[in-house]
């Protein structure tokens, strides 16, 4: 009740003190440092990042097209063992220069690799005992299968599959299946309505029509290619194209559901290249509920337009749809800008982050302008109109053939970027990019390690199977411990990462069966924690995961784990 023997001047003066002080705090708050920190690691990483993927050795795969002549790592000697000249035979020789590298995490080095044929625009997906199956590419490589099984020793290196696929792969997407039988599925592709799978369940095995690529293709851009994949808990498959996704269960080569189309106009897969997300699977609900998020893409038109030299703004709309259960609805939210051929990446604590990419025109060669040069992070526990912030920008564009993957210690690998046909430095709008970044998300950086769980170990015998027990160690600050409520365990599958698309990425929050103290000390504690795996492959496909334990939103350095059949 308003008291009426206050002075109104007194009131009036309390009235402007409040105001400056609440403009004062906006003015504040618009002028804070954004969170976040860059590094430069590296300054030629000599490969340009089309693709990469992180293995559980801790190392990290790049590679391009061998097609875009010499790269920028020369090779003092051929894989015949002949010694490359400085001819100009050498030159158009692909085997004097390296198109692929593994970058150790730790000493900060990378070392060439030999990868044919070219595996420009292809797909790939980790299997269960850590090997990425790489599949298709351009021209000769678009049917050839190759496999990299990581060591600890760096003497592996890329092998050929001796079985191709059936059909040509260019623009495919692969996603890894929770069956027994260890195989991927490999999804369209550039004038194929098509998928299969590898390995083949026969010799006979060949591809299966897929009559929803060719509906969602369109005679102005095509933007069907680079379909978005992910494996619901009910071990279907969600495929999105263009504007259009069905549910489809590849056992019984039949269409489950069909979902509603996405609003608003536009496209959203290549070459438009908007970037998905499967939200985290959660225990509390049983892993039942599975929820996807398609942000960016190209507006219409802007494929014809991008050819005649003119960039149409991209789209800044978001939609997330429930994929299980029975009501299917998109629920649109707008990005702080346009953004597409970007990067959207699960941290630990089940936010997201959305990094690279460009505000204009569509995805191919000189086919974009206006670098988005500042990360977006998304919390999609916030209420509606809170969810997205703004992270500290770059100075180094990353657009066309850009990669970013999440790493152990919290950080995001930033490297690639080149809209040209071949490796070009200077005198273009976008000069070939080779320099190698690491950005740290806000809460992964040194003001919050007071808080942050440390000296994280998991203990299996080889690996977990479906549904046990495994036990999480890791030491607390005795003044940041409260509660055993406060900690959250979750497990990232890390993803094989081009042209927007992480395919088979995913993030599980576990279940934690209890908490104690197993060791008390002055200013630490040891905890232990035991945790169960998750129920079933369709949950969470056999294979390496990352182990992070969260408390209070602000993760650990994550370990490995691997989740595996009985």
């Amino acid at each position: 009740m308003e008291n009426k023997n206050i002075n109104p001047l007194y009131k009036e003066a309390l009235a402007i003190a409040y105001l400056l002080l609440h403009y004062s705090a906006i003015a504040g708050a618009a002028t804070a440092a954004p969170p976040g920190q860059w590094k430069l690691l590296l300054n030629n990483t000599g490969v340009v990042a089309m693709h990469m993927a992180l293995t559980h050795y801790n190392t990290v795969l790049m590679f391009d097209q061998t097609s875009s002549g010499p790269s920028n790592y020369r090779l003092p000697r051929r894989y015949n063992g002949r010694r490359c000249q400085r001819a100009l035979v050498d030159l158009a020789d692909p085997s004097c220069y390296a198109h692929s590298v593994e970058y150790s995490v730790s000493n900060n080095k990378i070392r060439p690799l030999f990868i044919e044929p070219d595996p420009w625009a292809s797909s790939g997906s980790f299997l269960s005992n850590g090997t990425l199956l790489e599949a298709g590419g351009f021209g000769t490589g678009s049917k050839r299968v190759r496999y990299f099984r990581p060591c600890k020793n760096s003497l592996c290196d890329w092998s050929q599959g001796r079985k191709h696929l059936t059909s040509k792969r260019w623009y495919a997407s692969s996603l890894r299946l929770p069956d027994h039988n260890d195989r991927v599925i490999v999804v369209g592709g550039s004038n194929v309505s098509s998928y299969e799978f590898v390995p083949k369940a026969s010799l006979n095995e060949k591809s299966f029509n897929l009559p929803f690529l060719k509906r969602t293709y369109d005679a102005e851009g095509g933007n069907n290619l680079y379909p978005i994949l992910h494996l619901s808990p009910d071990g279907h498959i969600f495929i999105f194209a263009n504007t259009d996704s069905i549910l489809f269960n590849y056992k019984r080569n039949k269409v489950v559901k069909t979902f509603p189309r996405i609003p608003g106009k536009g496209s959203r897969t290549y070459p438009s290249s908007a970037s998905s997300v499967l939200l985290p699977l959660d225990h509390a609900d049983h892993f039942l509920k599975a929820e996807v998020m398609i942000c960016g893409g190209a507006a219409a038109g802007a494929v014809p337009a991008a050819r005649r030299g003119r960039f149409l703004p991209g789209l800044s709309s978001c939609g997330r749809m429930t994929i299980t259960g029975n009501n299917h609805k998109w629920k649109m939210e707008q990005m702080p800008g346009a953004r597409l051929m970007h990067n959207m990446i699960i941290l630990p604590n089940g936010n997201v982050l959305i990094i690279n990419g460009a505000g204009s025109g569509c995805a191919g060669k000189n086919s974009a302008a206006r670098p988005a040069l500042q990360p977006y992070l998304y919390k999609p526990k916030k209420q509606l109109g809170r969810r997205f912030s703004l992270l500290k920008p770059s100075k180094i564009a990353r657009m066309y053939h850009s990669s970013a993957i999440l790493l152990p210690d919290g950080k995001i690998l930033v490297a690639g970027g080149n809209p040209n046909n071949r490796y070009v430095f200077k005198n273009v709008a976008h000069p070939t990019e080779l320099r190698l970044q690491a950005f740290t998300p806000g809460n992964m950086e040194a003001a919050f390690d007071d808080r942050r769980p440390s000296n994280v170990s998991v203990e299996h015998d080889g690996g977990v199977a479906y549904g046990g027990e495994f036990s999480v160690r890791f030491m607390m600050r005795k003044r940041a411990w409260h509660s055993a409520r406060d900690v959250v365990f979750t497990a990232y599958a890390s993803p094989f990462n081009t042209h927007s698309i992480s395919m088979d990425q995913r993030l599980l929050v576990l279940r934690c069966k209890n908490v104690t103290v197993a060791v008390g000390g002055a200013g630490k504690q040891l905890l232990n924690a035991v945790v169960e795996a998750p129920p079933s492959a369709k949950v969470a496909p056999a294979g390496y995961y990352m182990m992070s334990v969260v408390y209070n939103g602000v993760p650990s350095v994550s370990q490995w784990v691997r989740f595996m059949h009985n």
